[in-house]
């Protein structure tokens, strides 16, 4: 999923329907000592790879984890997957062979057809 952050009109849009002014009279109803009132304590970026097996650390403590799923598959396991494949396989570009007419406009889409075919 991509991560659309709001503008400040639909921030604005957002507190006119809920009835609000700003973001501090909508959330005035959670009382001052539920609230966090300094930054949270992060560790620094993880490559996807990392965060998965992060999570699945996390998950594995959990009575609802994968390992306790029994399906059916027959083989079929899950791999990994980087979230840039999805993107790029989503791409006109490699799902079909038309490219523009004129020349120069369609020498890109010629070169990312030839290295997509060519990986192996």
């Amino acid at each position: 999923m991509r991560y659309l952050p709001h503008t400040n009109e639909d921030i604005a849009s957002m507190l006119q329907v809920a009835g609000a002014s700003s973001l501090d009279d909508l959330f005035s109803a959670v009382p001052k000592d539920c609230r966090r009132t300094s930054d949270l304590n992060l560790q620094g970026p993880l490559t996807e790879w990392e965060l998965n097996n992060h999570m699945s650390a996390l998950a594995a403590s959990m009575a609802a984890s994968p390992e306790y799923k029994i399906f059916i598959g027959a083989g079929s396991y899950e791999h990994y997957i980087p979230a840039s494949v999805s993107y790029l396989l989503g791409r006109s570009e490699f799902s079909t062979s038309y490219t523009p007419y004129q020349p120069e406009m369609s020498q890109g889409t010629l070169q990312a057809i030839y290295e997509y075919q060519t990986l192996t």
